[in-house]
């Protein structure tokens, strides 16, 4: 029964992202989108149910489909947008430049005030192109890129005050263009006024939730079944010594998010958890921004709060409970294998744990993880998550803000493939990869996405990647014969 309650709570989280990433951009149906992503779920439980989990699920029947699926998912994609360009030429003829009002937001007068924006020594303008969803001004920048955005947004607002956005960005070229895009606050006004941008009744609600479902995985790292928790109610207390750290540690990577984004002016939700009814009770957090970011900047600091206060929390926690932990002999291991975990699995796992046990921990020893390290543990594979550069992930943010939105676009798509090699060697991360997959490799951009970041903000962009190799990475040899590992 629980396994088919995963897979339905997987296919609802799952359809909730398809839907959010295809709908607008594609005219490929988004249940069959949906299908192929699900499809290895669906076989690989199909194969638990009827034939058990010995013998195990065929490499094969793993590797194939985590290869077929992501690509028959985008092939959809591609093809579904080809559709959508050919309909619009067929049902978009050619008019007059006067009968187009639906593309052209703005009328004569105001086009002219517009160029009247764009001074010829700060962005000469030569051309202004009308799409359906923003205004393109396009020329030759004659200034520093920072100085250029806040000459022409105080022009653009002085004319035309909230009704658009605008945006500073590179073309696939590298040249700098504005655009446009209206702004739906001003658009929707009175619907905006009667929606709530922060829920704290939704938030509470799926933090008691998941407050629930991760205490019930407490209890079950620990073999307690449910016969000795109702003979002993106090017995809860031992799922609350994993429930309890973990959800703070996300929580506090979530507030970094937060507070850093209230210190920039953007307006985001509150922290809402995600519940899941096994495993480890809990697929993470997350905020949601509901107003574009200022700038670069503000991206990477974003991005960059939430991982540095939660890893902040996170360590600690890890260290007392790996202190708190018993030393095993050393058998089959994987990043899941609570009971006798193989540290060396991670560099970063393996440093923490020799600190925190000394000579207890040798060559040929796995670790038993108390609750309060599972918690740890489990909040460092979390933050590793997070750290992917992959679109609206920190990760994503982090690398959009040091090298641009087109270099973040490729170093997104490699690391969803090597994501695919990873889950080969660690099956137990197919889950996580294919929402790596699911994700569009295109965030939102910044306001002005041209201005570049300063030397120690991109110093600490790659620090952060060096971070999660470090969790992900296994420890080099030299090192395990150099701690006697």
């Amino acid at each position: 029964m629980k396994l088919w309650l995963i897979l339905i709570l997987l296919s609802l989280i799952t359809y909730a992202v398809v839907q959010r990433s295809v709908s607008s951009t594609t005219k490929t149906p988004v249940w069959l989108c949906w299908l192929v992503m699900m499809f290895p779920a669906f076989i690989w439980t199909a194969w638990i149910y009827f034939v058990g989990e010995d013998p195990p699920i065929p490499i094969m029947l793993i590797i194939v489909p985590l290869v077929v699926c992501p690509l028959v998912y985008g092939w959809l994609i591609q093809i579904g947008k080809s559709e959508n360009n050919k309909t619009d030429n067929q049902t978009q003829p050619v008019e007059p430049e006067n009968n187009l009002v639906g593309v052209r937001p703005i009328n004569s007068q105001e086009e002219q005030d517009l160029r009247n924006c764009f001074p010829w020594n700060i962005y000469y303008l030569q051309k202004i192109d009308y799409r359906p969803q923003a205004i393109l001004c396009r020329g030759k920048l004659k200034t520093i890129p920072e100085e250029a955005y806040n000459k022409i947004k105080d022009n653009v607002e002085k004319v035309f005050g909230d009704r658009f956005f605008l945006i500073f960005q590179e073309s696939l070229r590298g040249q700098p263009f504005f655009a446009l895009v209206p702004n739906p606050q001003t658009q929707t006004k009175d619907q905006s006024d009667t929606e709530p941008i922060t829920r704290p009744g939704l938030a509470l609600g799926l933090l008691l939730i998941t407050l629930l479902t991760t205490t019930i995985a407490g209890l079950e790292f620990q073999g307690i079944s449910e016969e000795q928790l109702q003979s002993d109610p106090n017995m809860i207390l031992l799922g609350l010594t994993y429930s309890i750290p973990l959800l703070v540690i996300l929580g506090i990577h979530e507030l970094g998010h937060y507070i850093a984004a209230r210190r920039y002016k953007v307006s985001t939700t509150l922290p809402y958890f995600i519940p899941f009814p096994a495993f480890i009770g809990t697929l993470s957090a997350f905020t949601q921004r509901r107003t574009p970011v200022p700038h670069r900047q503000a991206m990477f600091d974003i991005a960059l709060s939430g991982a540095c206060v939660g890893l902040i929390a996170t360590l600690p926690v890890l260290f007392f409970g790996l202190s708190l932990s018993e030393t095993v002999p050393l058998e089959e291991s994987n990043f899941f294998n609570f009971e006798a975990l193989d540290p060396r699995l991670s560099l970063l796992l393996a440093l923490l744990a020799k600190l925190a046990l000394g000579s207890q921990l040798q060559s040929g020893m796995a670790i038993n993880l108390h609750p309060l390290a599972i918690a740890g543990y489990v909040g460092l594979l979390i933050t590793a998550l997070h750290l992917m550069p992959v679109g609206q992930l920190d990760g994503g943010n982090i690398i959009h803000g040091v090298f641009g939105q087109k270099t973040a676009i490729g170093i997104g798509q490699v690391a969803r493939f090597l994501a695919i090699l990873f889950a080969l060697i660690h099956p137990s991360f197919w889950v996580w990869t294919v929402i790596l997959w699911l994700m569009p490799l295109l965030d939102q951009p910044a306001l002005n996405d041209v201005t570049e970041l300063d030397n120690i903000r991109d110093f600490l962009g790659l620090l952060t990647i060096a971070l999660l190799l470090c969790i992900l990475l296994p420890l080099p040899p030299t090192l395990a014969n150099w701690f006697n590992l």
